[in-house]
């Protein structure tokens, strides 16, 4: 689809991450998306976005719970990382918690010192106001409308030597999305590239980016 055909609604969409151009990327029966010419992101069409509410309605709806084993190996990937890079008996932020913080669990069992923050669950402004050795991002960032705003307020709040860490599916191909799960959920909006992560970490003047696993992101702060 050429810029000339493209639904006005695309024209002209600045990527919110790194605030280049985009480009038509795909549509489908339920949306369209634009991919940004520079760090590759993908972004769902913001007029198609659900409201604050229907948000809300959808997340009520998934099942995870403290008791679900499942639930919890799903999150325990993240945990050996960033243990072995800042050790045991830390702080940390589950930034995007939930309604069920299972990740909190784990890393209070390793002596950590956890805060939970979730616009919709955990709404507490505070948290936001103290500093952290580890934040992690779990199934959260594809959520995010404005990533970089947010991705500032939490690399700020950050200790020098922490890690961000971040756990999403990440975009490989075209030929790949047009038949991805991922993008279906209508909560998803922003779909991070290896590329959307490099730029993000050359931006952050970051110390390190670790691809850990497929769906695995850390993010080093200098010391």
């Amino acid at each position: 689809m050429s810029s000339v055909n493209m639904p006005s609604s695309l024209l002209g969409i600045r990527c919110p991450l790194c605030r280049h151009n985009t480009t038509f990327y795909h549509q489908d029966k339920k949306r369209r998306y634009v991919q940004c010419t520079l760090c590759h992101l993908v972004l769902a069409d913001p007029e198609q976005r659900l409201s604050p509410e229907q948000e809300k309605q959808e997340y009520d709806l998934h099942e995870n719970s403290l008791e679900d084993s499942g639930y919890h190996r799903f999150l325990s990937r993240i945990v050996p990382p960033i243990v072995n890079l800042i050790g045991t008996d830390k702080s940390l932020l589950d930034f995007g918690c939930g309604p069920a913080p299972a990740l909190a669990e784990q890393f209070k069992e390793r002596g950590y010192s956890v805060s939970l923050y979730d616009v919709f669950y955990h709404h507490s402004p505070e948290t936001l106001e103290q500093t952290y050795d580890a934040i992690t991002l779990t199934e959260v960032i594809e959520h995010l409308h404005n990533p970089k705003q947010v991705i500032d307020q939490l690399w700020r709040i950050l200790k020098p030597g922490g890690v961000l860490a971040i756990m999403t599916q990440r975009v490989i191909s075209l030929e790949r999305f047009k038949q991805w799960q991922y993008k279906n959920d209508p909560t998803h909006v922003c779909f991070f590239h290896e590329e959307s992560f490099t730029w993000l970490a050359s931006y952050l003047s970051a110390q390190a980016l670790t691809f850990y696993d497929r769906d695995i992101v850390l993010i080093t702060k200098p010391d």
